[in-house]
């Protein structure tokens, strides 16, 4: 069985490698005969291979986050023959994969990602043991006893301290609530009611006010599930589609959402809009301030 990489074959040995694989790669598609090894790679696929898998990348850029570089993940496709796979790699190349292409509404679905760091902790916070009585000698936050004097060393079943956290994980049936479309342009008008329902006509963004605490504002298409998932707030996370096969009420269940609530997640958010909280705090000082220093800026402007 030969596996076949698609677009490029990533580099093992660095100090042996002269060139980067993208730069080397993508210098490929510029002259024809690059494209006539491109093309000689597709026909080796089709007459040896028997898997076909696919390189793909993040659009890092897309959020204004400080990290830069992408992430890079291998996805083997599923379905169908080796020549349908490879046309539709051909079909798909250096084009975007959008959310609502992969998942659907209702659908349950597996996050995969790694857990939040703890650092080194002890027993009780790490296996939560009970803690012993008040009395007791040199600590409460420990196991009392760690096992037998025969067999003559310690179980691996025995709550040690160590590291918490910062674990790889994978959570399954994960409901999707909704999949919505980031910050878009439509007829000329700028489209951004992603968090309105049909009972809440409220043209609002599903960016709460204020943004999200330590991420900032969603602009791109997102996915919404039930429940939370694990990771840190910037985290990246990998989502597949379920394999189980769900037959309770709960997975087929048709959700309609009736409220998506966009207020301040700093605090105790009352206003849903900044027009609620215009409409009822009235204009602010800071609003003055902002409104003579863009007149003042006007001002000279003009002069100049």
């Amino acid at each position: 069985k030969r596996i076949a990489n698609v677009r490029f074959h990533c580099r093992n040995h660095r100090y042996k490698s002269q060139k980067k694989a993208f730069t080397k790669s993508s210098k490929k598609w510029n002259d024809d005969l690059g494209k006539k090894s491109i093309e000689n790679d597709f026909r080796k696929m089709l007459r040896y291979c028997k898997v076909i898998r696919v390189i793909a990348h993040t659009q890092i850029r897309l959020i204004k986050q400080r990290q830069k570089k992408a992430h890079v993940m291998e996805i083997q496709l599923n379905g169908g023959s080796i020549e349908d796979k490879v046309k539709w790699v051909k079909e798909h190349l250096e084009k975007p994969i959008p959310v609502s292409n992969v998942f659907g509404q209702d659908e349950m679905i597996d996050c995969i990602g790694v857990t939040k760091g703890k650092g080194f902790k002890g027993v009780t916070s790490r296996w939560h043991t009970k803690k012993l009585p008040r009395k007791t000698h040199k600590g409460l936050r420990k196991v009392a006893c760690i096992g037998a004097w025969h067999p003559s060393r310690v179980s691996t079943t025995v709550a040690r301290a160590g590291q918490k956290g910062y674990h790889h994980r994978t959570e399954i049936n994960k409901k999707i609530y909704r999949i919505g479309a980031g910050i878009h342009t439509k007829d000329g008008k700028v489209i951004k009611n992603n968090a309105s329902t049909e009972y809440d006509l409220t043209d609002k963004s599903i960016t709460p006010m204020g943004g999200f605490p330590h991420y900032g504002e969603v602009t791109n298409d997102f996915v919404m599930i039930k429940g939370c998932c694990i990771g840190s707030k910037k985290r990246v996370l990998t989502l597949r589609k379920t394999l189980l096969k769900h037959t309770k009420r709960s997975a087929l269940e048709q959700i309609k959402l009736k409220f998506i609530d966009t207020s301040s997640k700093m605090g105790h958010g009352r206003f849903q809009t900044p027009a609620d909280k215009l409409a009822f705090m009235g204009p602010l000082k800071k609003d003055r301030i902002k409104e003579e220093q863009a007149a003042t800026t006007a001002a000279t402007a003009t002069t100049a």
